[in-house]
């Protein structure tokens, strides 16, 4: 693993233990010693303290920064507040999604993180429409119902934030980006640092109560009982946000006006309805169905489907799964099956969120 990079906060996991691996080129925790089970249950009943420094943090000051935005997303840019940040997607010709990202209103600038592992696309391509910086900085998340509590013991000023909220404020020394939201259907928070604080900032949230280390393995095992996609799952060039059921990501105003990549295939879709839907998917028994995993509408029938994400529901207690159907097949309460193992396994599509989400709105 000599060729990945590493974060701040690398020595700081090998300190606590974490297993190592690569993730999107960096060296990554994907759990702890108490395992992916128990961060999973300690980050929905506690707090959980992330590490995703990897994803690329931008900063946009040119003065078309809002038009650059808008001609690249079908989301609505120019109307978000000061101190407020939005869910956005970068789509291409085809209607597909080519990164999901979050942006933030920061006033005189915009605030901007992309994916680790599409970074080296998205720099370039938002380069392309505006001016680009690249922010040096650590990037924490801390997630669950006592985060709140713990951050507020650095600055109680967290407590009057609302979901989607963000500020620039001092925690350890130098001004850190605080957004209120995170990527597991709890409250909580996104810490940008300056990478030299990043350690210390880490240290005095974990010495808070209740808050332990979380690893990737959690992280996503949250985001999938949140039914929150993952790029390059759920989410591709070959997937359109009407198909990926990320209809609430476009405001009306780009919905209707169009003005971005795809706007044409999007809007035919948007009136006429895809042939095929992203849908949440409850498996019987206890055995997980992951990623890969074919879906049909009969035992032995012909593949309908595919599953993209898959794994067992801690806070659930049994299996779940996120996958694509033929539109006419994704009501909740719809029976399909996937081929596991030389068998089919009956599922049952279901409403996402499968917990409930918590952010302080």
């Amino acid at each position: 693993m000599t060729d990945l990079k590493r974060t701040p906060l690398f020595d700081l996991h090998v300190k606590l233990g974490g297993k190592m691996v690569p993730f999107a080129g960096w060296e990554m925790p994907v759990q702890y010693p108490v395992g992916v089970m128990k961060e999973h249950l300690h980050t929905r009943a506690l707090a959980g303290l992330f590490d995703v420094s990897h994803m690329a943090q931008l900063r946009l000051k040119a003065a078309d920064r809002v038009t650059a935005l808008e001609s690249l997303m079908p989301v609505n840019v120019a109307e978000l507040k000061p101190g407020r940040q939005r869910y956005g997607l970068l789509t291409a010709a085809n209607g597909g999604i080519l990164d999901d990202l979050m942006f933030a209103n920061m006033g005189d600038w915009h605030y901007v993180v992309v994916n680790a592992a599409r970074a080296d696309h998205d720099i370039p391509h938002i380069s392309a429409a505006t001016e680009v910086e690249v922010l040096d900085r650590a990037l924490l998340a801390l997630q669950g119902p006592a985060a709140e509590a713990a951050l507020a013991t650095l600055n109680g000023e967290v407590r009057d934030m609302k979901f989607m909220d963000a500020r620039t404020m001092p925690l350890i020394d130098g001004p850190c980006i605080v957004t209120r939201s995170g990527y597991t259907g709890e409250d909580g928070f996104e810490i940008s640092v300056p990478k030299e604080e990043a350690v210390a900032l880490a240290e005095a949230l974990l010495e808070q109560d209740g808050v332990e280390p979380i690893g990737l393995g959690a992280r996503d095992s949250l985001r999938l009982e949140a039914g929150l996609c993952l790029y390059g799952n759920d989410i591709d060039t070959e997937t359109t946000p009407v198909e990926a059921d990320l209809i609430w990501a476009m405001q009306k105003r780009r919905r209707e006006n169009g003005g971005f990549p795809g706007a044409d295939v999007i809007q035919g879709q948007l009136s006429d309805g895809p042939t095929r839907k992203r849908v949440g998917l409850r498996p019987e028994g206890r055995a997980p169905v992951r990623q890969g995993v074919t879906l049909h509408a009969e035992i032995e029938g012909p593949q309908i489907g595919v599953v993209t994400s898959g794994g067992f529901g801690p806070s659930v207690g049994g299996p779940v799964a996120m996958g694509y159907l033929p539109t006419e097949l994704s009501t909740p309460g719809t029976t399909v099956f996937a081929a596991l193992r030389g068998k089919f396994i009956p599922l049952a599509v279901a409403e996402t969120p499968f917990v409930q989400q918590t952010y302080k709105r």
